[in-house]
């Protein structure tokens, strides 16, 4: 029933920088915490702003980004020390190893960062519907989906429908159903 004629892997993990590193920070999608604390993802970053000598990120939710772009508006984007900021993008780690989801001693993090993000089989994973996904294609990965099912079966696969996380939001915003696709769940990953 697979049509595909490629290896399907794994998306390259999300791995955390810090944001004092990156010079272009705008829709940037961001973590944002404090060690020891604890970490809130599914945020997005507008450009640095600087308070005398003190560099801030306006950190927006997803939606009112997507609503910021689609709209041209304004939003509130609460400011926060920029040492308080991770970007969030695909890589490898340094000097870090990846281990397979096992026991809860095998997914242990330290709290100093945030931890990185192994992308994990869609089929390994319950309550699909609005999760961030990532798709295997042939050179490489897609990024910027989101589940629009629960899986189904069509024809002797097993499927979700899936759209970008523009139209995702603009479906809670406005109610204007997104254009969706099928996709085959051993091509998708859960970010």
């Amino acid at each position: 029933m697979h049509d595909e004629k490629f290896t399907v892997r794994s998306p390259i993990p999300l791995v955390p920088s810090p944001a004092v590193s990156v010079d272009e920070l705008r829709g940037e999608r961001v973590i944002v915490g404090s060690p020891g604390s604890g970490w809130r993802y599914d945020l997005r970053a507008d450009d640095k702003v600087f308070r005398g000598d003190q560099a801030f990120v306006p950190i927006l939710t997803e939606a009112d980004f997507y609503r910021a772009e689609d709209e041209g508006v304004e939003v509130f984007a609460p400011l926060v020390p920029i040492e308080r900021v991770w970007i969030e993008q695909p890589g490898f780690p340094e000097n870090k190893i990846i281990h397979d989801i096992g026991t809860v001693l095998d997914r242990l993090v330290r709290l100093e960062t945030p931890p990185i993000r192994r992308p994990m089989p869609a089929s390994e994973v319950a309550g699909l519907n609005g999760r961030r996904l990532a798709q295997s294609i042939p050179d490489g990965e897609r990024r910027g989906l989101r589940a629009a099912s629960e899986p189904y079966e069509d024809r002797g696969d097993i499927c979700l429908r899936v759209c970008e996380e523009a139209a995702w939001y603009r479906w809670s915003r406005t109610g204007e159903t997104p254009r969706t696709e099928k996709v085959e769940i051993h091509l998708l990953w859960v970010e």
